[in-house]
C-alpha cells in the first residue's frame, strides 16, 4: 500500500516541493540527454528551434541540449521549490529559461509558440494521480495548442501502446511514430543497443504490431513523437 500512495503522489505540487526540498543533486528521469540525442536531433533538426521541455524538475536533460547548441529551451515545472533552484543555477545561461506552470494551463504561452515539447515523465506522474483521465487530456490539449503545425510532442515513457495510444485519440489530432530504447542504456550509453533508436516501429491503431516487433513485456522506455497535424482536426470537425 506504502508504495501505491507514493506513486499517486507524483501527481501532486507539495509531493515534488517536498522531494527537491530535500534532493538537490541531478536526476534524470527514464533517460539522459546524452542517450536520446540522436532522436531529438532527428525530430529537432535545427538549433534554432524553440523546445518546451515540461516537467523540468532538476533533470540536466536541457542543459545537455544547450550544449548541443540549441539555442532556446524553455523548462516548466509545477514546483516553485526546484524552478527557483534551476534560475540560480542557470543564471549565466541565457538560453535555458526556467518557469514555474501546471502544464494543464500555459495559457502564458500563445498558441503555436513551440516547435516541439519533450516530456520525460510528466504524462506518467498526472496519470499516477487522481482525474487522472481528466487532467492528462488537459495536458495533451494544451501541448497542443503551443506547438505549431507539424511542431512535435516528445513523449519518453513506460507506458506501452495500448495504453498511450488511446489517451492521443482522446485528446487531438496527432500523427504518432514510436520508437524504443533499451532501458539498460539509462546507465550504460556505450552499450551496443538492442534497438535502432532512431528507426521507428510498425504501428498500427491499437498498437498490437508492436508486441509482434519486440515481443512481450520487452525492457524498453517507449517513445512517442506525435506531429500536431492540423489538417487531420480540420477533417475531425468537418466530419
Amino acid at each position: 500500500m506504502a508504495t501505491e500512495t507514493s506513486t499517486q503522489s507524483y501527481s501532486e505540487k507539495w509531493y515534488w516541493d517536498e522531494r527537491y526540498t530535500n534532493e538537490s543533486e541531478p536526476f534524470d528521469w527514464y533517460q539522459k540527454y546524452s542517450s536520446l540525442a540522436p532522436l531529438i536531433n532527428l525530430y529537432v533538426p535545427h538549433r534554432n528551434q524553440r523546445v518546451l521541455v515540461i516537467g523540468c524538475g532538476n533533470s540536466a536533460f536541457s542543459e545537455g541540449m544547450v550544449d548541443d547548441g540549441y539555442e532556446d529551451v524553455v523548462n516548466i515545472d509545477i514546483s516553485s521549490v526546484v524552478i527557483d533552484s534551476m534560475i540560480k543555477k542557470y543564471s549565466d545561461r541565457p538560453r535555458l529559461k526556467y518557469l514555474k506552470m501546471d502544464v494543464r494551463d500555459m495559457k502564458a504561452f500563445e498558441d503555436a509558440s513551440f516547435d516541439a515539447v519533450i516530456d520525460k515523465g510528466t504524462l506518467d506522474s498526472i496519470l499516477c494521480g487522481s482525474n487522472s483521465r481528466q487532467y492528462s487530456t488537459q495536458m495533451l490539449e494544451e501541448v497542443w495548442r503551443v506547438l505549431k503545425d507539424k511542431g512535435v510532442y516528445i513523449l519518453i515513457t513506460y507506458g506501452a501502446p495500448i495504453y498511450r495510444l488511446r489517451l492521443f485519440k482522446e485528446s487531438c489530432s496527432w500523427t504518432t511514430k514510436l520508437h524504443v530504447i533499451d532501458k539498460s542504456l539509462t546507465d550504460q550509453p556505450l552499450e551496443t543497443p538492442k534497438w535502432e533508436l532512431t528507426k521507428p516501429l510498425p504501428l498500427d491503431a491499437d498498437g498490437s504490431s508492436v508486441e509482434s516487433a519486440i515481443g512481450k513485456s520487452p525492457d524498453v522506455h517507449y517513445i512517442y513523437v506525435c506531429s500536431k497535424d492540423e489538417s487531420l482536426k480540420m477533417e475531425a470537425d468537418a466530419a
